[in-house]
């Protein structure tokens, strides 16, 4: 396995020849973590992230037998919308990963009614901090402008969401490319995993992410890899 270093960057570079083979491989990365977890502690906690690419990989992690009724999964971010929407991220996991012999898993949202986003984070942070932090694996997507978890290039706290030192489990992010206010973990929650992984497919996500490790200015994923003390599995397909 390959092993890239750029700058503080460091990351190791996992490539298949299709998005199934993607799936497979990172989806037995993931159980394995969990199941050290489960036999090191008694149980495992795993953040997913949404969007339509995990869909392959959360089918394909939900058939693996181990322990999942020790397990609990949460979210690396949400859109302020209920699980009932097409664009819920707690939706997509629900219908692809909850499944099978993961059905049994514990599952905790971010999203829940409130009068503003900001009092929906403020009330995740307090309800998140009975979890068995930290994180055992964390699983983050990339969009084409270098965003990850919801550390979008324009949100008007992106220095907040991104300070490796705060406190907060869960902070609000509003965004003019994010579209609605969402939910997203913050970055030393993240970066704080036992396991980080970053699963991204296709050629124009594979160009996103050489140009963001690359000279110029330093798109949230590289801060994100930078700040992180372990280096990141990269986990890609054409």
């Amino acid at each position: 396995m390959a092993r890239e270093q750029l700058s503080d960057a460091a990351y190791a570079w996992n490539g298949f020849a299709d998005r199934q083979q993607l799936a497979a491989a990172l989806a037995g990365h993931v159980a394995a973590r969990l199941t050290k977890a489960i036999a090191e502690r008694g149980t495992a906690l795993l953040a997913v992230s949404g969007g339509t690419t995990p869909a392959r990989f959360f089918a394909a992690l939900s058939l693996i037998p181990i322990a999942w009724d020790k397990v609990s999964v949460t979210l690396v971010d949400e859109r302020f919308v209920p699980p009932t929407s097409p664009r819920s991220n707690a939706g997509l996991v629900a219908a692809n990963l909850l499944q099978n012999k993961a059905a049994a898993a514990r599952f905790v949202p971010l999203y829940h009614e409130a009068a503003s986003i900001e009092s929906a984070a403020a009330s995740d942070s307090e309800a998140l901090q009975s979890l068995a932090w930290p994180l055992d694996v964390v699983v983050l997507g990339m969009g084409a402008d270098g965003h990850t978890a919801s550390f979008f290039p324009d949100a008007d706290n992106l220095a907040v969401l991104l300070d490796p030192s705060s406190q907060r489990i869960v902070l609000p992010v509003h965004a003019p490319s994010g579209g609605e206010p969402r939910l997203t973990l913050s970055m030393a929650r993240i970066i704080a995993a036992g396991c980080i992984a970053l699963h991204i497919e296709g050629d124009d996500k594979r160009i996103a992410f050489d140009g963001a490790m690359g000279a110029g200015v330093k798109k949230p994923i590289r801060r994100v890899l930078e700040a992180a003390p372990i280096p990141v599995e990269v986990f890609w397909a054409p």
